[in-house]
C-alpha cells in the first residue's frame, strides 16, 4: 500500500500535469480528432483534464516497469481506448470510463514497492 507522502507526490504530479496545459487541452491533437468520443473530450473541459490525467498517469507507470508489464499495461490501454470509443458523444458515460481507468491504473501503482 501506498504511504501518504508518496501519494501526496503522485497525485500533485499529476495535477501539475493538467495545469500546465491550455484550457481546452487533451492528451491528443484536437484539431485530429475524428470520432465522437474524441470530439466530445476536446470541446469538454473535464472530460479534456481526464484524459490527460489518465495520459500523464499512464505515461509515468509504463516508464517504471520493464518490457513485460509495460506489454500488458499496453494491451490493457488499448482495450481501454475501445471502451472509450463506444461511448461515443455521451459524457456521463465518457467520465465514467477515465473514472474506471484512473482507478485500475492507481491500484497498479499501489501495488509497486516503495520505499518507506
Amino acid at each position: 500500500m501506498m504511504g501518504g507522502r508518496a501519494m501526496a507526490v503522485f497525485g500533485a504530479t499529476c495535477a501539475l500535469a493538467v495545469l500546465a496545459l491550455p484550457a481546452s487541452a487533451a492528451s491528443f491533437d484536437c484539431k485530429q480528432a475524428r470520432h465522437a468520443d474524441e470530439k466530445a473530450i476536446c470541446a469538454d473541459r473535464q472530460l479534456s483534464e481526464l484524459d490527460v490525467q489518465m495520459a500523464t498517469t499512464y505515461r509515468l507507470l509504463s516508464g517504471l516497469f520493464a518490457m513485460g508489464v509495460r506489454g500488458d499495461m499496453g494491451d490493457a490501454q488499448l482495450a481501454w481506448l475501445d471502451e472509450r470509443r463506444a461511448c461515443g458523444a455521451n459524457k456521463a458515460c465518457l467520465k465514467q470510463r477515465y473514472q474506471e481507468r484512473l482507478a485500475a491504473l492507481q491500484k497498479i501503482y499501489d501495488k509497486i514497492d516503495k520505499p518507506l
